[in-house]
C-alpha cells in the first residue's frame, strides 16, 4: 500500500497533468472554452459519460488542481471553487436550501454572511437564528423541524471566539442536520473541521490562502453528493472561480504551512506583549492561556492562527486615534496578507451592524484587530507600540 503523502508535499506535488511541453510547473489554462474530437466526444461529455472540460464555467484544468489540493488538506470527498469567500457561501446555502428551511448559526459572523441570513434570505422564505458561542448548551433548543443547516466560523471574526467542533458535529449528526464551518481563519493547515464532523468546509481564499493579497477566491469542500448539488447550482448560476485565480491560488497552497508557521509565531509573540501593555485592556489569541476557550483551541488547532484582537483604552475614539497612529503597519479591510493589517472593526468591517449587535459578539467601540504579517517581528511591536505609547 502507498504511503499517502504529508500534508505539505500534498500542497507541492499535487498537480494536473503535463502537456505536450513538459512543463515543471503546472500551466495555465487561461481559455473559455474546450474542443471535442467528434460528435461522440461532444455528446458524452454533455451527457458526463465522461470527464472532460466543457467549459470554464463549469471546469478547467486549474480550477481542479486548486480544489483537488484542497479536498486533500481538509480530507474531503470532492470540492468546488468559486470567484470569491462570499460567492462560495452564497452557492453552498442556495444549492442546499429551498424556502421553508430553517438555519440555525452561531452569531458572530462575517458581516456580510450576517447580511445574507437577515436581509436577503428571508425574501425566499429561508429563516435564520442564532445561538450564542458561551452558551452552545442551548443550541439544541433552539433546534426546529426545519432546520437544514448548522453553520459556524471557528475561530471567529473578529472576537476569536473558539467553538468546539466536535461538540457541533454530536449535534449535527443527532438531529441529521448539515454542519457547515468557514474555516478561513484557522486553514486546513492549522484545522480539519470534517475530521470533527463537519460536512461541509468553505473558505475565503482570498485570506492566508493567497496569502499575498493580490486575488480574491473561495471554496468549498466536503460530501462528494452535497458538492454535486452545489456544482449544478453553480453551473448555471456561474460564481465560478477564473483559471488565473485558480492558478495563483494553488501556487499560493505550496508555501502555505511555511507562511502560517511564521504567522502564528509572530501573532503569539504580538499577543504576549499587548497582554502585558497598559493602554491594552483585554487580548485575545486562541493560544493565550487566558483565552476562555484555550483548552478547545489546542484540541482542535495546530497552532492559533495570524489574527490577534486587543482593546484599547478611550472607546471609539481611542480606537480611531490609535489607528491614526500606525505607521508601517497597513490600513485595510483584508486579512491574511504578508503584510501586518490593522482594522477598526466598529467603524469598517463591522459598522453596519448595530451597537447592540456589535456589543452581542464582542466588538466594543475600542476593539482593534491586527492581521499579523511576515514582517520582522520586532518591526511590527514597534510600530503597534508607538502608536499606543501616546
Amino acid at each position: 500500500m502507498t504511503k499517502k503523502s504529508e500534508f505539505e508535499t500534498e500542497a507541492i506535488r499535487q498537480q494536473i497533468p503535463r502537456s505536450g511541453f513538459s512543463e515543471h510547473s503546472s500551466a495555465m489554462y487561461v481559455t473559455s472554452s474546450f474542443v471535442f474530437d467528434d460528435a461522440e466526444d461532444m455528446r458524452a461529455s454533455f451527457a458526463e459519460e465522461k470527464e472532460k472540460n466543457i467549459y470554464s464555467r463549469f471546469s478547467n484544468p486549474n480550477n481542479t488542481e486548486f480544489v483537488d489540493k484542497i479536498v486533500a488538506m481538509e480530507g474531503a470527498e470532492s470540492g468546488y471553487a468559486f470567484a470569491s469567500g462570499m460567492a462560495a457561501i452564497f452557492s453552498t446555502f442556495g444549492a442546499l436550501l429551498s424556502s421553508g428551511d430553517h438555519i440555525l448559526s452561531a452569531r458572530s459572523v462575517f458581516g456580510s454572511t450576517h447580511a445574507l441570513f437577515t436581509k436577503f434570505f428571508p425574501k425566499w422564505g429561508i429563516e435564520t437564528s442564532y445561538f450564542n458561542i458561551n452558551e452552545a448548551e442551548s443550541l439544541e433548543s433552539l433546534i426546529r423541524p426545519s432546520t437544514k443547516i448548522i453553520y459556524a466560523e471557528t475561530p471567529t471574526n473578529p472576537g476569536l471566539e473558539i467553538i468546539d467542533l466536535e461538540f457541533l458535529g454530536k449535534i449535527s449528526k443527532k438531529h441529521g442536520i448539515l454542519l457547515v464551518i468557514d474555516n478561513c481563519f484557522a486553514t486546513p493547515y492549522l484545522q480539519q473541521p470534517i475530521k470533527f464532523g463537519a460536512d461541509l468546509v468553505v473558505h475565503s481564499a482570498t485570506k492566508l490562502i493567497d496569502g499575498q493579497g493580490r486575488v480574491l477566491g473561495g471554496v468549498t469542500v466536503g460530501r462528494a453528493d452535497l458538492i454535486r448539488e452545489i456544482y449544478l447550482f453553480s453551473r448555471n448560476t456561474g460564481p465560478s472561480l477564473s483559471p488565473f485565480n485558480s492558478w495563483i491560488l494553488s501556487k499560493s497552497l505550496e508555501t502555505l504551512s511555511v507562511r502560517v508557521d511564521r504567522h502564528c509565531e509572530n501573532a503569539l509573540a504580538l499577543a504576549e506583549f499587548l497582554e502585558d501593555h497598559e493602554k491594552v485592556s483585554k487580548v485575545r489569541y486562541p493560544f493565550l492561556k487566558s483565552h476562555p476557550q484555550y483548552d478547545i483551541a489546542v484540541k482542535q488547532m495546530k497552532k492559533g492562527g495570524n489574527i490577534v484582537a486587543f482593546e484599547v483604552t478611550g472607546g471609539l475614539q481611542g480606537g480611531q486615534d490609535f489607528i491614526n497612529r500606525i505607521r508601517m503597519c497597513s490600513l485595510s479591510a483584508n486579512l491574511g496578507d504578508t503584510r501586518t493589517i490593522v482594522t477598526h472593526p466598529a467603524t469598517s468591517t463591522h459598522s453596519k451592524l448595530s451597537i447592540e449587535e456589535r456589543n452581542t459578539v464582542g466588538i466594543t467601540d475600542g476593539l482593534i484587530r491586527v492581521s499579523t504579517g511576515l514582517e520582522n517581528i520586532s518591526d511590527i511591536v514597534e510600530d503597534l507600540s508607538q502608536a499606543l505609547n501616546y
